[in-house]
This record gives structure tokens, C-alpha cells and sequence, in this order.
């Protein structure tokens, strides 16, 4: 072993500083990624939820297959960020890390606000749809005084997923 901890093999100079930064890197951005997965999946549920009112089915199908694209993406590029140049010291090698903690911060919120942003636009449409259909719908249906068609088919609608089975 050379002078500061360093390995010397081969004429390749490396740094022991590095083995707890990958470690600590890789313990920190997989308990990031799983947490966010958690807080996204559960929270965007009641929006899919409101978005997928017809289809609570296809809402819960969505929200998981948001979560493994989050899964894949975060993880992919977390891996991609885990290669470093040596630390000669444990400062570099601290600085090192929080660089690639601080990338992968802004990858996961960049990503967050896409996926938020996606979001609203699919909400939207449904809304534009749920509007549209008022309007189409407007006309009272002959022997329901008062009701509209779109009124009576999301009433129907609401009494047979309130009965439906757990």
C-alpha cells in the first residue's frame, strides 16, 4: 500500500476513498428511488383514481406501471452515475459523491414534474371529455323530467360502483 491508502497494481494508481462513496451512493439513491416510488404511487392513486373514475381497474394497472417505468429509469441512471475518477482524499471523494447525489436529485425531480405535467394534461382531457359529453348530453331523456343523459348514466354509474364488491 503507497502513501494516503492508495493501491498501487499494475501502474494504476486508485483510491480506497471511493469504496464508501459507492457504497454510500448506493445505499442513498436506492433508498431514494424505493421512497419516492412509495409517496408517488400512493398520492398519484387518488389522482389516477379521479382521472379513471369509470375504470378504477385501470387506474390501479397505470399507477404500477408508473412506478416500475420510475423503478427503471431512476435506477438505470443511478447506476450510469456510480463510475467516479479516484478520490485522492476523503474531500474529493465527498465532493465526488455529493455531485452524483445532487444529479440524481434533479433526474428525480425533473422526472417528477414531467410526470406531473402529463398528468394534467390527461386530467384536462378527461375534463374536456366529461364537459363535452354534458353538452351533447343536455337534452332531458323523454319520461326523466329534469334529469340529463349524462346525469342519469354517471348516477347509474356511481350506484354500481358503490355496490360493487371489494
Amino acid at each position: 500500500m503507497g502513501p494516503a491508502g492508495e493501491i498501487i497494481g499494475a501502474g494504476v494508481e486508485t483510491s480506497s476513498y471511493l469504496v464508501p462513496v459507492y457504497i454510500t451512493y448506493a445505499v442513498i439513491s436506492i433508498g431514494l428511488t424505493v421512497w419516492l416510488a412509495s409517496v408517488l404511487s400512493k398520492n398519484g392513486a387518488v389522482f389516477l383514481r379521479d382521472v379513471f373514475a369509470d375504470n378504477n381497474g385501470l387506474a390501479e394497472a397505470v399507477n404500477r406501471l408508473l412506478v416500475v417505468g420510475f423503478y427503471l429509469v431512476n435506477l438505470g441512471y443511478a447506476s450510469l452515475l456510480l463510475r467516479a475518477d479516484p478520490a485522492p482524499s476523503a474531500i474529493a471523494a465527498i465532493e465526488t459523491l455529493a455531485v452524483k447525489l445532487g444529479l440524481l436529485l434533479l433526474s428525480l425531480a425533473a422526472m417528477h414534474f414531467v410526470n406531473m405535467y402529463v398528468f394534467h394534461r390527461i386530467r384536462r382531457q378527461a375534463l374536456d371529455r366529461d364537459q363535452n359529453a354534458r353538452q351533447v348530453a343536455h337534452a332531458t331523456v323523454p319520461g326523466h323530467t329534469g334529469h340529463s343523459a349524462f346525469e342519469m348514466v354517471h348516477s347509474k354509474q356511481r350506484r354500481e360502483t358503490d355496490h360493487a364488491p371489494a
